[in-house]
């Protein structure tokens, strides 16, 4: 009996067009790194974003950044994507607030969870109007845990504040690679990944997940009564 869905955000519920990838892309070319989209999306792509730059220079450059270059990134990363978001009107992903209805209709809890901070998340969760307690029951970005996606922590955290303990009652569904791997590595009974967001379905299955989904209503056949 699945107790909880933990939700990625964008790519999976929330639709931003991939901006967060390609202000990461911008960000990188404008400190004199010509990386190609394709690989900030394999290599980025559900990550805590200072851990997302400092991945895809190591593949791209061949070696261990330097941590304030890094850190120099990050900081123009963040101002560019909270003017992009503050200009930007995010959609739900097609499906996404009726399973969120269908899921309460069978007292099962909808946690979304990103490497987003805090503040960017409920600006984007704002921008759709949707809100703790009624579209969703639970939100843990990147600032509520020391380590983020693949480590499970933001789901244990979850679990803790739902008063959930068997980790096997407990979905996880995302866009990436990341994604599949956190749910993983929290003992989740399902780890679906889903190919609305930032890679393919051959990524996706590369992570050996439970399910893969091509759409959201796809869960509700999944999820036992």
């Amino acid at each position: 009996m699945i107790q909880a869905v933990v939700f990625d955000v964008a790519g999976t519920t929330v639709n931003e067009q991939n901006v967060v990838y390609k202000t990461v892309h911008e960000c990188l070319y404008q400190a004199g790194f010509d990386v190609p989209l394709g690989l900030v999306l394999l290599h980025a792509a559900g990550k805590e974003k200072r851990e997302a730059i400092r991945s895809v220079l190591e593949q791209f450059a061949n070696q261990k950044p330097d941590a304030q270059l890094i850190n120099d990134i990050h900081r123009q990363f963040e101002q560019a994507l909270d003017n992009a978001y503050r200009q930007m009107q995010p959609l739900p992903m097609p499906g996404a607030e009726e399973v969120f209805g269908q899921l309460h209709t069978r007292g099962i809890k909808v946690v979304l969870n990103t490497g987003y901070k805090s503040d960017i998340a409920h600006l984007l969760l704002n921008k759709l109007d949707w809100m703790e307690g009624e579209t969703y029951d639970l939100l843990i970005t990147a600032d509520d845990v020391q380590r983020s996606r693949p480590h499970p922590d933001m789901i244990l955290l979850a679990m803790q504040r739902l008063g959930i303990t068997d980790p096997s009652t407990v979905a996880k569904v995302g866009d990436t690679i990341i994604d599949i791997q956190e749910g993983q590595n929290a003992g989740c009974g399902i780890c679906a990944g889903i190919t609305t967001g930032a890679q393919t379905e051959e990524q996706l299955r590369s992570a050996n997940p439970t399910h893969v989904l091509h759409s959201l209503e796809e869960l509700l056949e999944i999820i036992p009564l």
